[in-house]
Parts: structure tokens; C-alpha cells; sequence
């Protein structure tokens, strides 16, 4: 039987995962994919204790942040495709290029 803590040692594991992508990678999807690997994360974590203390609202809040990153991920997509029409490059350091 998997207890709590096992599910919060795979979140804390996941969430250091997407934080090193994070400050590691310079593509921006894949900064994207972190952030949401990052959320994913603490959405596990959030169900493991609701789960633990038998709290329905730890899934309400899980389901809300499921939401703001669905439409997260559908306006950065969209600003991802937008500046690499214009740039043809998704790389994060050659953004600061896009000033004046």
C-alpha cells in the first residue's frame, strides 16, 4: 500500500525536475513543459494530503489549477508561435532581441 509520504517524495522528485529544466533549458517549449511538470506536481502533492485528510477541497483546487494551466499553456503556445514567425528561432536568449 503506497502511504502519503511516498506520493510526496514523487512530487518533491518531479517538481525538482521541472525546476531544473526550468533554469537549465533555453527553448521555450520546453520551459513550458517544465513550468507544467512543475504544476503537475504540486497538483500530486495536493491530492495525496486531501486524499490523507479525506478533504474534498484539495481536488476542487486540483481541478482549478488544471484549468488556469490549460489556458496558460493555450496563450503561451500561441505567443510561441507568434514570435517564431517573426524570429524563426524559439530560443529564450535571442528574445532580449525583440526590444524597441
Amino acid at each position: 500500500m503506497l502511504h502519503t509520504t511516498d506520493f510526496v517524495m514523487l512530487s518533491a522528485v518531479l517538481f525538482i525536475l521541472g525546476a531544473m529544466g526550468v533554469l537549465l533549458k533555453k527553448n521555450a517549449i520546453l520551459l513550458f513543459m517544465s513550468v507544467e511538470l512543475m504544476l503537475n506536481a504540486a497538483n500530486l502533492a495536493l491530492v495525496a494530503f486531501a486524499k490523507q485528510w479525506n478533504q474534498m477541497e484539495g481536488h476542487l483546487f486540483v481541478f482549478f489549477v488544471i484549468a488556469v494551466a490549460a489556458a496558460e499553456v493555450a496563450v503561451g503556445l500561441a505567443l510561441i508561435v507568434a514570435i517564431f514567425r517573426t524570429k524563426k528561432s524559439i530560443n529564450v536568449d535571442e528574445l532580449h532581441q525583440m526590444e524597441g
